[in-house]
């Protein structure tokens, strides 16, 4: 009964408030992280409100239950994309992720040796920042744009794959971060190479063998006579990707995301395709989504922005504004107008999925409560990465809506990228 319950005010509030959001011109997703601000801070203040939501976002059932979201969110973002078309957009893309990390980054690392105490885990410490304002969130700027109608079109594509490789990027550093927090120093560099190879073969087992056997695997699956037999198999190679990402120390995010974009109308028929695309789409934007984006809301504690609002507010402004301009530059510098090049900047601000994985990964570890005594800086950077991503969450839909007014997917999908090979 209490998750029945839990269920019902999450969903009953995300859907109304996202159809708010809507109705004043704003994308639904807005409407559903504020219902989860506004949730979670009912339930904090006044548990005999709302009781069973207070301290909900560590709940296992309900953190499977967002997992799921995301798990489906990046299956479905696949399978609007095409291959061929990220393909057409890849080397802007590539650069583009690039200055949309090393630019944050650099700011995270000068940030960290001004602000982080000195301690045996300042290096931690300061690559744990650096790497947090560095990511993209994938499945928001999928959600996003998805909301936009703006997912097929050039700028839309750019900003999906920057992303992408962003964020491959990223856990790569998590991968860092976590060898850094068990030993206190960097890794060496065979165990630098050894975690790039775990992320070579995933691609390799995932990418370039999914792309040749998928076909084989969809035409046979078409000879079970069992109903729903399509739908299943998309799921099994979905799950099947993304738990090798897990074992080879990624996130099963890449490998759901992965599935979708090989996952093509010729691996099975249009029609199963469209009817396999329909159903996840009902699962994904109708039940698990609105969940997902209404628990990065319920992150939020207000008594952090009261005990140090100053910093809080330079946070926010530095982690948007390093990433605007790191990849919003280099957009430009590609060929793309400025306008464009603005929408790509703001599109790859948008955090608040991985950033957050990230945090409570570092929580877990216990990053935030060493040295001992542990100084008020790092007690506080948790909630205040918590705050940045959900404040960046809430401001990349209302920049893009303004950017991308001229940029629909009615804009043809096979155009080229400036600066991209033909």
């Amino acid at each position: 009964m209490e998750l029945f319950y839990i269920l019902l005010v999450l969903l009953l509030t995300t859907r109304l408030l996202g159809e708010l959001a809507k109705r004043i011109g704003q994308p639904p997703l807005i409407g559903e992280v504020i219902a989860g601000i506004v949730l979670g801070t009912l339930a904090a203040e006044y548990p005999n409100i709302l009781p069973k939501l207070d301290n909900i976002t560590e709940d296992k059932v309900f953190i499977a239950l967002t997992d799921l979201a995301i798990f489906f969110l990046m299956l479905l973002a696949g399978m609007h994309l095409r291959l061929q078309e990220l393909a057409k957009v890849s080397g802007s893309a590539f650069f583009i992720a690039v200055g949309g990390m090393v630019v944050p980054m650099a700011v995270g690392v000068g940030l960290g040796w001004l602000l982080v105490p000195d301690s045996d885990y300042k290096q931690a410490h300061i690559l744990f920042l650096a790497t947090t304002l560095s990511i993209t969130a994938l499945p928001v700027a999928v959600r996003i744009l998805m909301d936009l109608g703006s997912l097929h079109s050039r700028v839309g594509q750019v900003i999906v794959l920057a992303a992408f490789i962003n964020e491959v990027l990223g856990l790569f550093l998590l991968a860092v971060l976590m060898a850094m927090i068990n030993t206190g120093e960097l890794p060496d560099l065979v165990s630098f190479m050894y975690l790039l190879g775990q992320a070579l073969l995933f691609f390799m087992v995932t990418g370039v063998v999914g792309y040749f056997t998928l076909p084989f695997i969809g035409k046979f699956i078409t000879l079970f006579r069992l109903d729903e037999i399509n739908f299943s198999g998309l799921l099994i190679i979905a799950l099947a990707n993304s738990v090798l990402a897990e074992v080879l120390g990624m996130h099963f995010i890449l490998g759901a995301f992965i599935t979708g974009v090989l996952f093509t109308p010729s691996t099975i028929d249009e029609a199963a395709y469209e009817e396999i695309r329909r159903r996840l789409s009902g699962i994904s934007e109708g039940f698990l989504a609105p969940l997902f984006f209404a628990s990065i809301g319920m992150y939020l504690d207000i008594s952090t922005i009261t005990e140090d609002p100053i910093f809080i507010l330079y946070f926010i402004y530095a982690a948007f504004v390093c990433k605007f301009l790191g990849a919003g530059l280099p957009a430009y510098w590609m060929g793309f107008s400025s306008r464009d090049a603005a929408a790509i900047g703001a599109g790859m601000s948008a955090r608040g999925a991985v950033e957050l994985i990230i945090a409570d990964i570092a929580l877990r570890a216990g990053l935030f409560q060493r040295p001992e005594p542990t100084p008020p800086f790092i007690e506080n950077l948790f909630s205040a990465i918590v705050i940045m991503a959900l404040v960046t969450t809430l401001m990349t839909p209302f920049f893009l809506k303004m950017l991308l007014g001229h940029a629909t997917d009615k804009e043809p999908a096979n155009q080229h990228a400036p600066n991209d090979k033909k």
